[in-house]
């Protein structure tokens, strides 16, 4: 974890289970049980997909948590039965499922839920506002940070950011990709998901564009803003603190790793 004069910069991939990866990343013999352990000794996050196909069991979340350092963060997708759907605002039977699962197993290693919609997925102002009033600013007495990743150009709304601002939740940061990029600043913290890494690069990214994205992170920790990102109803800078999460994603994905452990150096 970099730490700042400010916020916390955290920045890791999705997930630690992939085939080409060992070589690459894990070392040629590592046991496979024990990639958790290496993933997490070398980055200072993980977003965790399984979580978004079916729940896990509340001693795959304790395991996790005992195999990982001090300071490390899960970042889940949450349940897909949440989010696709016709009508948001009946999800809340689905989303309390959710947080029942054991994902409070993590404990202090719990970060952002990412809600994350489908492509297809359209804005409804009147549904999506009962859909962020079902998601829970605490569970059991733990704080819990929330962030929805709307991947339909719909979403480019200032009544989006509105109600995003008015519920403390953090819209996903799209780099790279071909989803809208929405980079207005909503949240106590920051969330993106950077997905261009490039085959034939030996760390995923130029090197000047691995300096950018760095730099837009640090920006984000101290409390300014980037002015070279989408946005579409950005506030003025307020210089609060904020603690920035930052996953290289898909993209030439056996790179990601590599890209990512990049980052960590120059920030």
């Amino acid at each position: 974890m970099a730490s700042t004069a400010s916020g916390s910069i955290r920045i890791g991939v999705g997930g630690w289970t992939y085939e080409p990866w060992r070589g690459p990343f894990y070392p040629d013999k590592w046991p496979q049980k024990r990639e958790l352990e290496y993933a997490a000794g070398h980055l200072t996050s993980i977003e965790v997909n399984g979580t978004y196909y079916g729940s896990q069991k509340p001693e795959s979340f304790r395991k996790w948590h005992d195999e990982t350092p001090a300071g490390f963060v899960f970042s889940l997708k949450a349940s897909r039965y949440s989010t696709n759907r016709r009508v948001l605002a009946d999800a809340g039977e689905s989303i309390e499922r959710f947080f029942k699962s054991g994902v409070l197993e993590l404990k202090d290693k719990l970060g952002p839920i990412n809600w994350q919609f489908m492509a297809t997925k359209q804005f409804d102002a009147v549904d999506f506002e009962g859909f962020l009033k079902l998601l829970p600013k605490t569970v059991e007495g733990r704080a819990i940070r929330h962030v929805v990743e709307a991947r339909h150009e719909s979403f480019r709304n200032p009544e989006f950011l509105a109600m995003l601002r008015d519920y403390g939740v953090a819209a996903v940061v799209a780099g790279d990709s071909e989803f809208p990029q929405i980079a207005d600043i909503t949240a106590p913290f920051v969330y993106a998901r950077i997905m261009g890494t490039q085959e034939g690069e030996p760390l995923g990214y130029p090197a000047q564009t691995l300096d950018l994205w760095a730099k837009r992170a640090q920006l984000w920790a101290a409390g300014d803003a980037p002015k070279d990102l989408e946005t579409v109803a950005p506030a003025k800078a307020d210089g609060v603190a904020r603690d920035v999460y930052l996953y290289v994603i898909s993209g030439h994905k056996v790179s990601n790793p590599a890209a990512a452990r990049a980052l960590m150096e120059r920030i």
